[in-house]
């Protein structure tokens, strides 16, 4: 049991009420608080620059929307979870900006992919975007989120040797949940792929980066399985592009696990792959900062 609260966001779309409900299952699952947030984004070219009423009009509507949004997604948590200690925070300022700020110190900021209408769900998908890559704690994206169990959490290693922050949260997950667990090691080259199996010869594993990958996610999830022995955990490496591969095992996970870096910001492939899961996962994804 954490006393971390869960921060859930919501500007009262279909989508955020999703988030928000499936934050509220995830508080219960942790014994968390769960606290949930709206920020009022004001766009500078919404209102006529000269027309202070107008501008005051559409303040307020934005701040009468956020604070109505706040009162939904805390009705629909206390449906999901009644006994569940719920908290509502308005926020002030850029919304993609206020709400990864909001996530400071959480357990988890959950997010969904999307908002209500097209313009509004540009936003929120920039909200998520944003978060995935600034936050300073682990987040979610819900998409598609359903309430069947799968009872398997996914964890996609880029990295055998640098993922440990990703691994330890699927693995707390996937204990969590009672669940399995499945590492995945996804690449895509120009040369033919070879048949991953365990027990390559050393030298093999030289001239193959691949066999090389196998071999070291096999011993990485050796020390994990000593720590979780309630876990069943299982590896796969893929030939393929790591964003659809990850994206495409996400409809049988109950949650799909992928690691951030600090320095993914500026490495293109990194952040590609985590943007591709997120706009093409069909269920939660978390993103986990590095140590």
């Amino acid at each position: 049991m954490t006393t971390r609260p869960i921060v859930a966001a919501t500007d009262g779309s279909r989508e955020s009420i999703q988030a928000v409900e499936w934050a509220a299952r995830e508080a219960m699952l942790h014994g968390s608080p769960l606290r949930i947030v709206s920020a009022a984004d004001i766009l500078p070219r919404m209102a006529p620059p000269t027309q202070a009423v107008h501008i005051e009009a559409v303040a307020d509507a934005m701040l009468n929307n956020r604070d109505r949004a706040l009162a939904s997604a805390a009705k629909a948590a206390s449906d999901i979870a009644p006994d569940l200690l719920i908290d509502t925070d308005p926020l002030d300022g850029p919304a993609a900006i206020a709400v990864t700020h909001a996530g400071a110190g959480a357990h988890l900021l959950v997010v969904g992919s999307r908002g209500a209408g097209a313009f509004s769900a540009m936003l929120l998908g920039s909200v998520s975007r944003y978060a995935a890559v600034h936050a300073a704690c682990p987040v979610v994206v819900v998409r598609e989120e359903t309430m069947a169990a799968h009872r398997q959490v996914i964890v996609g290693i880029r990295d055998p040797r640098d993922c440990a922050a990703a691994v330890e949260f699927a693995f707390g997950e996937a204990a969590r949940r009672k669940a399995s667990l499945l590492a995945v090691h996804a690449w895509q080259s120009t040369r033919a792929p070879i048949e991953p199996y365990l027990g390559i010869p050393a030298a093999w594993a030289d001239k193959f980066p691949e066999a090389r990958a196998v071999m070291e996610l096999e011993e990485l999830l050796g020390d994990w399985r000593e720590k979780y022995p309630e876990v069943p955990a299982s590896q796969d490496a893929v030939h393929g592009h790591p964003g659809r591969v990850l994206a495409g095992l996400s409809a049988r996970a109950d949650l799909v696990v992928l690691g951030k870096h600090h320095r993914d910001g500026r490495v293109p492939g990194p952040a590609r792959i985590v943007h591709a899961v997120l706009s093409h996962a069909h269920g939660p994804v978390a993103i986990v900062p590095s140590d």
